[in-house]
């Protein structure tokens, strides 16, 4: 069997390559930016990308090439089941929806004056979200029906930036005040107060809906609950000080027995039903000390000490030591192609 890996440095392609090298199996690196890869896929029997929301040719291309490369029988990661929904909160709605999954109540709206009359008669806080971004980028806490209105009426209007440099710069200031970055990122929020990113000057703005989310108070935490396969693994993340939102704080929390095994159960249960070949969910918990699924990504960041920690077995068994989830998708897809 032959490999094709898109390497990007920093991305999963570092151990899926380290991998292969290690274990003798046979691969290639190609460039998925290439006209001819399609070509250069061509007599391999995988095809492996770690594509990322924010690098824009990623985002106009991966799932086109992937999907296209799975039409013709190669076996990808991610695939279509895993991947069509990434990075699209409102995608993710309807797909844990039509699966009875515990999804925190969530609302989209494509007509403004249905928004307006939703708005004018719900309570109150709500969460306004865009359909993409991470660490909780285009997530705004929403007090008033005059808050939810002014943002109503933006998304029907000119719309959002993809790269909101205001609320970037506020974070920037956060990270400095706790000690987390130096002044250079004060210096350099300023910059892109002025200059935004290439990404977001190659992306429309978002308009057109109105996305929002239940409210559900009294967390100190969100859950990170990650699947692979048939094992999982996780973590806690402290909300932020004088903040609503924990993605994105970097105060992580390594305790099994702190995660119910009831989020683990709902974790297993939904990455299987949707045939997900990976899967981050995020969790909190309701007053009724209940898990709801926030949101889901079929890729994720790595703090290297959760690779020491353990993980849980599809039995819910606790397995302690070193493990590494990108080899798991590696002999996971290899399992997929001697099964073909």
């Amino acid at each position: 069997m032959k490999i094709a890996i898109h390497h990007r440095p920093g991305s999963f392609s570092d151990r899926w390559i380290a991998y292969c090298q290690k274990q003798g199996i046979d691969y290639k690196v190609v460039n998925a930016f290439d006209s001819d890869i399609i070509q250069q896929v061509n007599g391999c029997d995988a095809f492996m990308w770690h594509h990322h929301h924010a690098q824009f040719k990623d985002v106009l291309t991966a799932k086109r090439i992937l999907f296209a490369l799975e039409h013709a029988g190669i076996k990808v990661f991610p695939d279509f089941k895993t991947g069509w929904h990434f990075d699209d909160k409102v995608a993710q709605k309807y797909l844990l929806e039509a699966i009875g999954a515990p999804l925190v109540p969530s609302y989209v709206f494509y007509d403004k004056q249905e928004a307006l009359q939703w708005a004018n008669t719900t309570s109150y806080p709500k969460v306004f979200k865009l359909k993409g971004g991470a660490g909780s980028a285009n997530v705004k806490l929403v007090k008033t029906y005059k808050e939810a209105k002014r943002l109503i009426n933006k998304a029907f209007g000119k719309g959002f930036a993809q790269y909101d440099r205001f609320g970037a710069f506020k974070e920037r200031l956060r990270k400095v005040k706790e000690g987390k970055a130096g002044l250079l990122e004060i210096l350099k929020g300023i910059g892109r107060l002025f200059i935004t990113t290439e990404f977001a000057k190659q992306q429309p703005p978002e308009r057109g809906y109105a996305y929002f989310q239940e409210f559900v108070p009294n967390n100190k935490t969100d859950f990170r609950i990650k699947v692979v396969g048939r094992k999982c693994w996780g973590f806690q993340r402290k909300v932020r000080k004088n903040d609503f939102r924990a993605s994105g704080s970097g105060e992580l929390v390594f305790d099994n027995d702190q995660i119910p095994k009831e989020m683990i159960s709902i974790a297993f249960n939904t990455a299987n039903k949707l045939g997900l070949q990976s899967v981050a969910f995020d969790f909190i918990m309701n007053d009724q000390d209940r898990p709801l699924i926030v949101e889901i990504s079929y890729c994720f960041s790595i703090d290297e000490f959760e690779l020491e920690y353990g993980y849980w077995d599809s039995q819910l068994n606790w397995r302690e030591g070193n493990f590494n989830p990108q080899e798991w998708m590696l002999t996971d897809l290899l399992k997929s192609i001697k099964k073909q």
